[in-house]
């Protein structure tokens, strides 16, 4: 297959917020061209648009995975919807078996185990790392574990069944598997390469973080007692960013391999990844202190890149900070971007196969409406990333 690359670029601005803290409990931040820039985290980004899929019903629950430590509870509950008469401790007992056949290790945890001699139930194993599996993988797991419940152990030393739960474990990968990538650093064969590359964001320009003092009035104080109940600070900023995220989609397809549906090729589920991917990822948000400050936006300007050559960040047109001497932000970045890409394309690009989008909202982004073919929502960029991406996927190598 050919190396086919799709780009994504937004700017959005947030007023004050926190969207992505520090140790410390302030917005992160980074420095870049010599002055401090706010900045969010690839990882903040990545979990906003990984829960934005099924939030938003981008995806079906059976197209998607779950990361979790519990997931000898998770294949035990599926256990016992295949067969009710195998519950509570027996559902854990075989689950337990089954996940630790495919080479993932378990332990119950030492304060849960301290709780139990308390008098607490008995706790549940758990993975002793973060894993991430599909629907499917659990749901292979426990039909395999089922049909060896009599007699679990000898079901599992069988060499074929072993194999057959280390098979279940890394095949048919979910979609966010495939994009985002699995790692589990005592078990190299469960690895899963990433098809995303998602950029920390970074403001276009400087930014100073600033405090906000605060105080909470006991709703029960009598007219003599006089004060507040609480006092604290919170730290926060507000910034236009510029986001980035590259998606291989040869690596995706890779990741999917047969596809999620045994009715449907290969071209077909890619391509529901690439527009559930696009979408989430333009629309997702941080949720860091929202309670706080509300910072709802979106961005205002989204451009995609449909390419063969290799990824191409646009990061480097605010390398010289942007000095918002318009009163703004949004409309000298647009300008930066607008006169930046054509440039940068000239200089290193294909520009006879790469095919570009535009998005945009408001009389700020104008400049940006002549660098690519234009959508009037995210409805109609979708549609067209994914239609143009099936096109390729359908060319012979």
């Amino acid at each position: 297959m050919n190396r086919i690359f799709l780009d994504v670029h937004a700017l959005q601005t947030v007023p004050p917020s926190n969207l992505n803290r520090d140790d410390t409990g302030a917005p992160k931040t980074a420095v870049y061209g010599g002055v401090p820039r706010a900045r969010v985290s690839s990882q903040a980004w990545k979990r906003a648009a990984r829960t934005y899929f099924s939030n938003e019903h981008l995806l079906d629950a059976s197209e998607l995975g779950v990361r979790t430590k519990k997931i000898v509870e998770a294949v035990a509950a599926r256990i016992t919807a295949l067969d009710p008469s195998i519950e509570g401790e027996a559902a854990l007992l075989i689950a337990d078996e089954t996940v630790k056949a495919t080479g993932l290790k378990t332990e119950v945890p030492k304060r849960k185990a301290t709780a139990a001699k308390d008098g607490e139930p008995e706790p549940a194993p758990e993975a002793k790392y973060l894993v991430f599996l599909s629907t499917r993988q659990l749901d292979g797991l426990a039909r395999l574990a089922v049909e060896g419940a009599s007699d679990i152990t000898a079901h599992l030393k069988d060499k074929e069944t072993k194999a057959k739960a280390k098979e279940i474990a890394d095949t048919h990968h979910s979609v966010d598997i495939a994009l985002f990538g699995r790692m589990v650093a005592d078990s190299a064969d469960f690895n899963v390469d990433a098809a995303v590359q998602v950029a920390h964001a970074i403001s276009v320009h400087r930014v100073e973080n600033e405090s906000d003092y605060y105080t909470a009035v006991d709703d029960k104080n009598t007219d003599e007692e006089t004060g507040a109940g609480m006092i604290g600070t919170v730290d926060f900023n507000s910034s236009t960013l510029y986001r980035y995220a590259a998606l291989g989609v040869h690596q995706l397809a890779a990741n999917l391999g047969e596809g999620l549906r045994e009715d449907e090729p290969l071209t077909t589920p890619v391509r529901r990844a690439v527009e559930a991917f696009v979408h989430g990822f333009t629309a997702s948000l941080p949720t860091g202190k929202i309670n706080t400050f509300g910072h709802h936006t979106l961005p205002d300007a989204v451009v995609v890149k449909l390419r063969t050559t290799r990824p191409v960040s646009f990061v480097s047109a605010f390398e010289e900070p942007v000095r918002g001497d318009q009163g703004g932000y949004v409309r000298e970045a647009s300008e930066r971007l607008a006169e930046y890409i054509p440039d940068i394309e000239r200089a290193y690009g294909d520009e006879g196969s790469t095919l570009t989008w535009v998005l945009r909202v408001g009389p700020n982004t104008a400049k940006l409406a002549g660098i690519g073919t234009e959508a009037q929502n995210i409805g109609e960029l979708v549609a067209a990333v994914g239609q143009a991406v099936a096109e390729r996927l359908e060319k012979p190598a």
